[in-house]
């Protein structure tokens, strides 16, 4: 994901975008019971372009598939189309388009929405997160909050990320010290999709874990199950762009 930015005697850290890497995690829940299964997340980039692709699978219940493609810019993750895709045993698959387009957004079954500056999608906060503490380290401290635009497939709102305090995560790969992002409510009493999130500066500022509350229904918890697996950095992605 995001690689680690040099310093060049006093001025502001330079971000080298990275090759591509894969990330997987154990994922364990409930929905109306206990889950469990796995989730993988595949960046790719190739030149100035880039995909993520979140994969959140419940063997042989659900299946998920979130992806984001658009530009590598001076200021993170420009998405131009996010796609979700989601397969229910004994159920029709069901599909959601996002379009980025200059100033707005087309929503499914939507009129266009304005667009603010810097908005991201439900797969690219991710990595943009990932790319906002690798140049802005400083900002991984307690009582520190990041404020997000996002797209989701029914609204854009905008997302406050709170940093709230260092943890330590046993995971397969080891103790794991982290940093805790807990997302503030748009809207309080409203039910709607919350991600928490912890940020691992040791492992690229990566996430470490990440927490899906759905709805008052159920969640999911993704904990990273092996070291990230990243691509030689003449790798090109292929794919990316078409």
């Amino acid at each position: 994901m995001a690689g680690a930015p040099a310093a060049t005697g006093g001025t502001a850290p330079v971000f080298d975008w990275p090759p591509s890497t894969r990330l997987t995690y154990t994922l364990t829940g409930d929905y109306r019971g206990p889950v469990q299964g796995r989730a993988r997340v595949d960046w790719l980039r190739s030149g100035s372009r880039y995909q993520v692709h979140l994969d959140v699978e419940v063997a042989p219940l659900v299946a998920r598939r979130m992806s984001s493609d658009g530009l590598l810019t001076e200021n993170g993750l420009q998405p131009q189309r996010y796609e979700e895709e989601t397969r229910v045993l004994l159920r029709a698959s069901r599909r959601r388009l996002v379009l980025f387009e200059p100033g707005k957004v087309l929503l499914p079954g939507q009129d266009a929405v304005s667009a603010p500056a810097g908005i991201q999608d439900t797969a690219s906060q991710f990595v943009q997160l990932t790319w906002l503490f690798t140049t802005r380290p400083h900002l991984l401290r307690p009582g520190e909050s990041v404020e997000m635009p996002l797209a989701l497939p029914r609204r854009v709102g905008r997302w406050v990320y709170d940093v709230v305090r260092q943890e330590t995560l046993d995971t397969p790969v080891g103790r794991v010290p982290a940093w805790y992002l807990r997302p503030r409510p748009e809207n309080p009493g409203r039910t709607e999709l919350a991600v928490e999130v912890w940020i691992a500066p040791t492992l690229q500022y990566l996430p470490a874990r990440i927490r899906i509350q759905q709805d008052t229904e159920g969640f999911i918890d993704l904990l990273l199950e092996r070291l990230p697996q990243q691509a030689a950095p003449a790798s090109a992605a292929p794919g990316v762009g078409r």
